[in-house]
């Protein structure tokens, strides 16, 4: 597998998922990530029990797993003088810093910018933040259920205003993982330009921001009117073109139709949905007629897609031109064809001995080849053999495991 990070080093100072998933993406490409935890407590997430409502296995933690594969883990206490020491020496060999304390607590323990810069003029300095790191609330924290569904906009914009209250977010650590990968991509671009100028630069993403570009096309539409876009519940749901909408099967399953264009997809589509004959039906024969009777048109195709089973259409529809998807849960897509066939899902060795450990390879994939990674570490399984590396010898290390300064 190629790793095109291959040679660059990564000194994080995180926690939680949002700035360790930036870490795990540059580990999958080949990046030598060197995750610094609290030689006592680890990183704060590894004593959550509880995701979204199910318990969770310590020994098989997704929420340590995804946004820690790859990594190598050391001890440091950076509130010590001797902590600290450390950190700076692990620093003078780095590429990039990445954190995602808040200032105070950067500038409490001494690995701000300025800190970071003082031993290694050279690193680039990389910050994930709940709201960004200028204005009155730089010192807010926030988790995307806060900065990234709430604040932005995005779980209003999801939630049907039928509905009496806001919709909670039923995927953990949604943003984080977005957010991450473009935290990740900036660090690729300032790699880049060092290379080719020799100027570093400091790197900020926000979950706030990571909301807002995701959701771009319509917050600049609210800009532009003032009117915020609301997603509808089921049975309000009209559609102008009977080739976009949801429609529910004989089991109860959805297969959602996304013609976009039916510019010749017409006859292809009716003839799949086994309705051949309203092809040649003026109402239907062609984009205009369609989207003037799409009523017509909703109500004909929604009894044909009731006429038969979900797996029945997850399979007919295969050979369709147009676009359509089957409405998948997520465990749904640990089988489908397609995301096995691209690599999507990689096993890694179990921390417990047991079987494999699944976890989601990045959305970027190089030369078509499959992920190679490791199990996200133990909290400072790596400590010895990283201080070693860096040429400090063991009756340091032995003084600094005395003083508390590092596990």
């Amino acid at each position: 597998m190629i790793k095109v990070m291959q040679g660059v080093r990564v000194l994080e100072v995180a926690q939680f998922t949002f700035v360790p998933a930036a870490g795990a993406i540059l580990a999958d490409w080949g990046a030598d990530v060197i995750k610094v935890e609290h030689p006592v407590r680890g990183d704060t997430q590894r004593g959550f029990i509880n995701m979204g409502g199910f318990q969770l296995d310590p020994n098989r933690h997704p929420l340590i797993e995804h946004p820690n594969r790859g990594k190598r883990s050391v001890g440091i206490d950076v509130s010590t003088p001797g902590g600290q020491e450390v950190l700076y020496e692990i620093a003078k060999t780095a590429d990039v810093f990445l954190t995602n304390y808040l200032p105070a607590q950067r500038q409490k323990n001494k690995f701000d910018v300025e800190h970071i810069r003082a031993v290694n003029p050279n690193i680039i300095y990389a910050r994930g933040s709940a709201y960004g790191d200028k204005g009155s609330e730089r010192d807010t924290g926030g988790f995307d259920g806060t900065a990234f569904w709430t604040r932005s906009g995005v779980g209003h914009a999801l939630t049907p205003e039928a509905i009496d209250g806001a919709l909670s977010q039923g995927i953990p650590a949604f943003g984080d993982s977005i957010g991450g990968m473009n935290i990740a991509g900036g660090i690729s671009a300032a790699l880049f330009h060092r290379e080719r100028t020799g100027e570093t630069a400091e790197i900020d993403v926000s979950l706030l921001s990571t909301a807002w570009w995701a959701a771009g096309a319509s917050v600049t539409q609210g800009m532009e009117t003032g009117e915020t876009m609301r997603s509808l519940m089921p049975d309000d749901a009209t559609s102008v073109n009977p080739f976009m909408a949801n429609y529910r099967t004989s089991d109860g399953g959805t297969i959602n139709l996304c013609i976009v264009s039916p510019t010749g997809y017409i006859r292809d589509a009716f003839e799949h949905l086994g309705l051949p004959e309203l092809a040649d039906d003026p109402r239907f024969s062609d984009v205009l007629p369609l989207i003037e009777n799409a009523s017509e048109g909703v109500e004909l195709i929604a009894k044909a897609i009731a006429g038969k089973p979900f797996e029945y259409w997850r399979q007919h529809l295969k050979t369709m031109k147009g676009q359509w998807a089957p409405f998948q849960s997520l465990v749904d897509l640990n089988t489908d064809e397609q995301a096995i066939a691209n690599d999507m899902v990689v096993e890694v060795e179990a921390a417990d001995g047991g079987k494999p450990f699944k976890v989601v390879r990045g959305p970027v994939q190089f030369n078509h080849e499959p992920l190679q990674t490791t199990r996200a570490p133990q909290a400072s399984e790596h400590t010895e053999i990283v201080l070693m590396e860096l040429g400090i010898d063991w009756d340091r290390i032995e003084e600094l495991k005395d003083s508390g300064a590092i596990a």
